[in-house]
């Protein structure tokens, strides 16, 4: 007789245990209205994804059993499959619970937890360890959870048993180039199984995390029929026939349908990192943002994706020249804000700067003027702006990069003061090809701001190749040594001059004790700074 199946890709918030089951309750009652048979959530539906610690206390679990029980009293008429934690003998696991009429009639637990990257859920949880398939409409369902359908047992396993198709719900994080190879994996577990697979995803941003969604179903053979929409919620609604495969197809989403591999990464990259700043602003009750502009690419980019993120109204931007700082520089921070529309107001740091450094001068007597100086600057920026974020209620967003970040390249108190960091994961020339790619959109960054040398403006005539190598080759070897472990030796076999090479490194490393003191910021590649990459301060490595 067929199924009528909807994947209801939410964006859910952590810990909000009550908030998340009245989201579960309205999907449930849209969907028995729309005809549909069985309505499927991500993975830890009930308190959002990753929980964490909130997992350790008890009173979690109590408003978890509680939502479940509100759940199963007012969703009849229709199955549901949604995701929660749940106690049992042998611990904490974490379950896809089937939910039909006023009863719970099966529990699968997830087998494969992974332990790496940005996951700890061995911290937390116990493995299952069976499968579970069940009968809905004629049809034999499979059941497994996100990192399961990437190890080749639990598919085996539901197809073993007896599953005409496999539902697999998901809180799957984005980073560059993961929608190709979630599709890519599925489409292969279901062309070797012959099993039409439904990977149901996440969406919405969670601290440094972005979950991107892009559902999607796949049928027996491999071919992807349907896809959700990226970077914001939707439902994806299908049929399966009486065979249990899926029958139709979805069009290509206008936002995916990108020819060009260099222009799709770009696009995926700054949906990633507009969501990632709207949900941390929103999710924690902020009224908007403010930021410093500087005239430079950073400041841009970051101002950009805060209007997109947030809307014009909701964002300030404050210019706080110098006595180094450029007229030319000025005239492009004011002409960005015009651009998008954003209220910007100037604020010279110089009173200020005058001011420290004639408190100052007893305790420099004798000494040279040298990074000290420069620093002062910045934490003269840094009250000014946090000044203005305690006063308006809105967060402090601040405008450093991957590539700044990896080397030190930024001041503590200063220009690294502040609530969220959006670009923090994105290297130099990404920034650029970003901001570039904004123009396309509509030209709101003016063209010299990506042609003229990268300047902090804290000294007279500074760039920063001052003190750095080119970005062309910085990046590769920030690439090389961060997100793909290469050794010194290594790297310079890649080409790279060996000076420059164990200049990088060193840097690379004494700056850790700065990063632990930064921002999250949103994580777009597979090693971010963060959760993704636990080095200690005090090494000799």
């Amino acid at each position: 007789m067929g199924c009528r199946i909807r994947v209801a890709q939410l964006n859910l918030v952590v810990g909000d245990v009550v908030g998340n089951a009245d989201r579960v309750i309205a999907e449930a009652a849209s969907a028995r209205a729309d005809g549909v048979d069985l309505l499927v959530f991500p993975e830890l539906t009930l308190t959002g994804y990753p929980p964490e610690d909130l997992l350790l206390r008890p009173e979690l679990m109590q408003r978890v059993e509680s939502a479940l029980a509100r759940i199963r009293a007012e969703c009849r008429g229709i199955t549901l499959v949604l995701g929660y934690p749940l106690r049992a003998v042998g611990g904490l696991f974490n379950v896809a619970g089937v939910v039909r009429d006023g009863e719970v009639i099966g529990e699968y637990a997830k087998q494969h937890l992974p332990n790496y990257s940005v996951f700890d859920e061995k911290r937390y949880f116990q493995a299952g360890a069976t499968p579970l398939v069940l009968e809905h409409l004629g049809l034999r369902i499979g059941l497994s959870v996100c990192e399961d359908i990437w190890q080749e047992d639990p598919t085996r396993q539901a197809v073993e048993t007896g599953a005409q198709i496999l539902i697999n719900i998901n809180a799957s994080p984005f980073h560059v180039g993961k929608r190709a190879e979630r599709e890519a994996l599925v489409a292969r577990r279901a062309s070797e199984h012959a099993i039409p697979v439904v990977y149901a995803n996440l969406v919405g941003g969670q601290d440094e995390l972005v979950f991107d969604g892009a559902s999607f179903v796949a049928d027996g053979t491999g071919r992807i029929l349907h896809r959700a929409a990226v970077f914001e919620e939707d439902l994806l609604t299908f049929d399966l026939d009486d065979e249990g495969s899926p029958v139709g197809s979805t069009p290509e989403r206008s936002t995916q349908a990108i020819d060009d591999d260099e222009m799709q990464e770009e696009a995926s990259v700054y949906g990633a990192l507009v969501l990632g700043v709207r949900d941390y602003v929103r999710k924690n009750g902020f009224s908007g943002a403010v930021l410093g502009l500087s005239g430079g690419v950073d400041s841009a980019l970051t101002l950009a994706i805060a209007v997109d993120a947030l809307g014009a109204d909701a964002v300030e931007g404050v210019l706080m020249p110098s006595r180094y700082t450029s007229r030319m520089s000025n005239a492009d921070a004011f002409e960005e804000a015009e651009s998008l529309g954003v209220k910007a107001q100037l604020i010279s740091i110089e009173p200020a700067f005058r001011s420290f450094l004639s408190m100052l001068e007893p305790a420099f007597e004798g000494l040279a003027a040298d990074v000290t100086e420069e620093n002062i600057q910045a934490r003269c920026r840094g009250i000014i702006l946090m000044a203005i974020s305690n006063k308006t209620g809105r967060i402090l967003l601040t405008t450093g990069n991957k590539s700044e970040m990896a080397v030190g390249y930024a001041t503590l108190y200063g220009d690294m003061a502040g609530g969220f960091a959006p670009i923090k994961d994105v290297p130099k020339l990404l920034v650029y090809r970003l901001a570039r790619y904004r123009n396309r959109r509509s030209p709101v960054i003016p063209d010299r701001v990506l042609t003229r040398a990268p300047s902090a403006e804290l000294r007279p005539d500074q760039t920063d190749q001052d003190s750095l190598p080119p970005y062309e080759v910085l990046d590769p070897i920030l690439r090389l040594y961060i997100e793909e472990d290469e050794g010194v030796d290594g790297i310079v076999a890649s080409g790279y001059p060996a000076e420059i090479v164990r200049r990088i490194t060193r840097l690379v490393d004494r700056n850790e004790y700065k990063r632990r003191q930064a921002p999250p910021g949103v994580r777009i590649s597979t090693r971010a700074f963060g959760r993704d990459r636990r080095y200690p301060i005090t090494s000799r490595f």
